[in-house]
């Protein structure tokens, strides 16, 4: 017998993270192109809007070569919580941050990251130990290589982070095409 227990993202028990999506760090994900990597960001983000999630942006070191976080996020979220970090590089190190994903009440946690190995996983291991569930969007993150980003994976993943593509987050979130949001958000969303 299997001690798996299947557990599915909430869409009524779920936060979502959008964590360093800034303009100066696009250029450290190389193993997607830049186009690419815009798109699965902005999808990402755009997950909270469809779904309703409440949604949390948080940057680090804006005002230095990291750069503000992308315009078209913002657009999404005009009401968002927003964290401008000063400089902690792991997310759940700064205060006021832990302290937005704990008001929230909820214990899923969908998260993109700009680096793999970095924003996402440093955050989502910290998510774990606090007793998160954590669905890494892998489609919403990138690094340097293949390589670094399988690595960085396998280590989220030995620690129990569900490792996700953007798809299998939007479908589990939905579960079935009759719901709402279902096929008539839904088609819109994966043509954009």
């Amino acid at each position: 017998a299997s001690a798996f227990t299947y557990e599915r993202i909430d869409k009524n028990n779920a936060i979502l993270l959008v964590v360093d999506l800034q303009e100066g760090l696009y250029q450290m994900a190389r193993d997607m192109s830049a186009v690419q990597m815009k798109n699965n960001i902005l999808a990402h983000a755009e997950l909270g809007k469809v779904f309703g999630l409440p949604t949390i942006l948080t940057t680090s070191s804006e005002t230095g070569p990291n750069g503000p976080m992308t315009e078209e996020v913002l657009a999404l979220h005009p009401n968002a919580t927003f964290i401008k970090r000063q400089g902690e590089v792991n997310a759940w190190d700064n205060p006021d941050f832990a302290a937005a994903v704990k008001a929230t009440g909820k214990k899923q946690v969908i998260l993109g990251g700009i680096t793999t190995d970095v924003c996402t996983a440093f955050l989502a291991l910290s998510l774990v130990q606090e007793g998160y569930s954590v669905f890494a969007n892998s489609d919403a993150s990138g690094t340097f290589d293949v390589k670094t980003a399988n690595d960085a994976n396998d280590r989220m993943r030995g620690a129990g982070v569900q490792v996700l593509s953007m798809f299998a987050v939007a479908l589990e979130l939905m579960r079935d095409w009759r719901d709402t949001p279902g096929a008539p958000e839904m088609f819109p969303f994966f043509d954009k």
